[in-house]
């Protein structure tokens, strides 16, 4: 049974996606924990309500990202996580942090990565005037955006479409494209070779 640790920093409907499907679909894993830079995430409550531990690392409390780094390092690996979730978690995360969790430590962006990393995916995808949005997640490197591809979403851009509603469909898309490569986490599915991601059959 793997343990999941999952970070978020605001509402965690990624996160509550993971939950879901981990409890409906019978995972060999649970999440031991639901962690926040902010003791406002609306997140934490579902979490508390469906049993999940919780706990709040505030990032305003520390001087930089490095002592915040190591501070949520300690409260992640109080419960020996085989992987770590980010779900909404809006922190820029320093190399050492990332190395101590290489190779188990996922992320979902809404876009089709390569094309627009970092912020504002969605305003990107319109002003390009591009036909296709999507989302994707990857394992984490210390390069932001830039890690190993598990799998992709992808999405029309219809004519009329503002931010929100092409955020709104890409979204839909994350809440069931996350599980999906949660799980194949969960079931030793996934393998690094050369930098890019391999995919195993069922058992």
């Amino acid at each position: 049974m793997k343990n999941i640790v999952i970070l978020i920093s605001g509402r965690g409907s990624n996160m509550e996606a993971v939950v879901r499907a981990a409890r409906s679909e019978g995972w060999p894993a649970r999440v031991a924990a639901v962690i926040s830079n902010k003791p406002d995430a609306a997140g934490l409550a579902f979490a508390q309500a469906h049993g999940i531990a919780t706990a709040v690392v505030p990032s305003k409390e520390f001087p930089d990202r490095a002592s915040f780094d190591a501070a949520l390092q300690r409260e992640i690996d109080r419960f020996a996580p085989d992987l770590v979730v980010l779900a909404g978690f809006m922190r820029i995360l320093t190399a050492p942090f990332v190395a101590h969790y290489e190779g188990r430590m996922l992320n979902i962006h809404p876009s089709l990565l390569p094309a627009h990393p970092g912020l504002d995916t969605h305003r990107k995808c319109l002003e390009a005037g591009e036909g296709e949005h999507g989302a994707t997640v990857h394992f984490v490197t210390a390069e932001l955006d830039h890690g190993p591809m598990v799998a992709q979403a992808r999405v029309p851009v219809l004519p009329g479409d503002t931010e929100a509603t092409l955020a709104a469909r890409v979204l839909l898309e994350e809440h069931k494209l996350y599980p999906y490569a949660v799980r194949l986490f969960v079931e030793d599915r996934l393998s690094i070779e050369q930098g890019d991601v391999r995919i195993a059959q069922p058992a």
